[in-house]
């Protein structure tokens, strides 16, 4: 069999092999994950303007920051406060989900008493498909704006922001790894999802909080026929060449014999 023949019966076997896998690797099974969360907050980063900060709850679900003045005629209000709320869940693959609830108070607090971040240790507890406990960490920025009496209330309004939507830990189940993704706060049960919710100054909001566990895509691996076709790719060229330089030195030959 010629080298034509046989490269072209490899790439074509190669591509047929190529397509086959493809087609394996986009079924995925649905699976459903079940459980519970709660959360806690970790040390937060103050900041460069915030040179006092102030705040309580590192260790607990319910965090707060800002110098309470209740009995000052300018502040009058406690701290800024956020709360998170576990739940039960059950849930599809890349099925978006209420993770949990956050619940907002944006307190009046004197310039650099607030932080500027905060990370939620997010904590899983697995029912189905099996009994797994994971955790997962996420940072909220919070935005904390001055208080400006020319301002309307909404210009005024504080916020919370997710930071990074991707938790910094992965867990394998049935030999596939999966990572937990926030998706957004929604207000209208999941319909509707933004990064950010604002909250008017003191007042309480509550939010939504919507995540989804995403299968990670496996590491590419060149399939031992991609190898195979490469390998008898090469192997044909350096042939080519090598008959063409024969063919060359026949001719060249023949010239000095003329």
């Amino acid at each position: 069999m010629k080298l034509s023949s046989i490269l072209t019966t490899t790439l074509s076997t190669l591509a047929v092999t190529t397509v086959t896998a493809l087609g394996f690797s986009t079924q995925t099974q649905a699976i459903t994950f079940s459980g519970n969360s709660s959360g806690t907050w970790g040390i937060p980063t103050s900041g460069g303007i915030n040179t006092t900060p102030v705040y309580l709850g590192v260790g607990t679900n319910s965090f707060t920051w800002g110098e309470a003045l209740p009995d000052d005629p300018k502040f009058h209000t406690p701290a800024n406060q956020l709360t998170f709320t576990g739940n039960s869940f059950s849930t599809n693959t890349n099925s978006s989900f209420e993770v949990g609830n956050l619940t907002y108070f944006n307190g009046t607090v004197p310039e650099g008493t607030n932080v500027d971040s905060v990370p939620l240790n997010l904590n899983f507890s697995l029912t189905n498909p099996n009994n797994l406990h994971e955790a997962f960490n996420f940072d909220f920025t919070l935005l904390n704006t001055p208080n400006d009496p020319a301002n309307t209330p909404e210009q005024n309004a504080d916020a919370v922001v997710i930071q990074n939507s991707f938790g910094d830990r992965r867990f394998t189940f049935d030999g596939n790894q999966y990572a937990l993704e926030l998706t957004g706060f929604s207000q209208d049960g999941g319909k509707t999802a933004l990064s950010e919710f604002r909250v008017l100054e003191g007042e309480t909001t509550r939010a939504g909080l919507y995540a989804r566990i995403a299968q990670v895509p496996p590491a590419k691996i060149p399939e031992s026929g991609t190898i195979v076709g490469l390998s008898a790719l090469g192997f044909y060229l350096i042939s080519q060449r090598k008959a063409r330089g024969d063919r060359r030195q026949e001719t060249g030959n023949r010239r000095q014999e003329i």
